[in-house]
């Protein structure tokens, strides 16, 4: 098993509600628990193999710990603001195709079924359309990167 077929065992997990996944294979021992704080990984190698598995294993609990705790963060600092989230896993564009201009940018007013971004997830591009409406103060996440299932996209000034 490498890293990223255990990162994407945690989101699943994550994402599922799951309070606690064991998972035994021949050669390795994954426990994954959450709680509404925090989510907690155990890898444990059973038999010792060449250094590759023991070095890629503890990387992958470093990922959940950075992805869990900025969230609260960003909401609490910015509490008078409402948060578009990512309903998807994939990639973030701010724009329809290269050529064109960002859907969106701060001090952009956005109406209820306006489109924000686009996500693309499998070859597919999906079109995200805002649920609020307001002012975009802060646009949370760059062009291109990964983002993850409810991850916070944009902060709207609804007044």
């Amino acid at each position: 098993m490498d890293i990223k077929e255990i990162q994407n065992l945690i989101k699943f997990v994550a994402k599922s509600g799951a309070s606690e996944v064991k998972l035994e294979m021949e050669d390795i021992k994954i426990t994954i628990k959450t709680g509404s704080e925090k989510t907690e990984t155990t890898i444990v190698q059973a038999a010792p193999m060449a250094g590759l598995p023991q070095v890629a294993a503890p990387v992958a609990a470093a990922p959940v710990v950075e992805i869990s705790t900025p969230a609260p963060a960003a909401t609490s600092d910015d509490s008078n603001y409402i948060t578009v989230k990512s309903p998807i896993i994939g990639t973030f564009y701010r724009k329809p195709s290269p050529d064109k201009p960002n859907f969106v940018e701060v001090g952009s007013e956005i109406s209820v079924g306006d489109t924000v971004c686009v996500i693309e997830a499998m070859k597919l591009f999906n079109e995200i359309e805002s649920e609020v409406s307001g002012k975009i103060v802060k646009v949370l996440v760059d062009d291109s990167s990964p983002v993850e299932f409810d991850q916070p996209l944009f902060l709207v000034d609804p007044s």
